[in-house]
């Protein structure tokens, strides 16, 4: 059974930066690509960033673009996402996401590409 965990939410200021963490276990063989998402309030869930596991290519939402950076470390199942110069439309909760270890896509940023999600971590920008 795949498990992801994620951690490293908080309340920042605008401006501000966090570090998403994703512990990623029950992973027989390494997925294709992961991705994090993210859904506030009232509003549909979002692809925020992905990355092709193997090669590290990555893809972001023009909303993030050049300010958020997704990251892996393949050795130890884990996924990363970076968050600089937060703004207060970034307040959600965000998900880590994987899919089945046989799929594969191009359209990495739709959550129907996606067979496992954590439990989300809450990110808060205040103005």
């Amino acid at each position: 059974q795949v498990q992801l965990v994620e951690s490293g939410g908080g309340s920042v200021q605008t401006g501000g930066s966090l570090k998403l963490s994703c512990a990623a276990s029950g992973v027989a063989k390494r997925t294709a690509y992961m991705g994090w998402f993210r859904q506030a309030p009232g509003r549909a869930r979002e692809g925020v960033a992905s990355i092709y596991t193997d090669g590290g290519i990555t893809d972001y939402a023009d909303s993030v673009r050049g300010r958020f950076t997704i990251s892996q470390d393949n050795a130890n199942n884990m996924l990363y996402l970076q968050m600089n110069n937060l703004k207060p439309e970034d307040t959600a909760m965000y998900y880590c996401a994987a899919p089945d270890r046989t799929w594969y896509t191009q359209n990495v940023l739709s959550d129907s590409m996606y067979k496992y999600w954590g439990q989300g971590t809450q990110v808060t920008v205040s103005s």
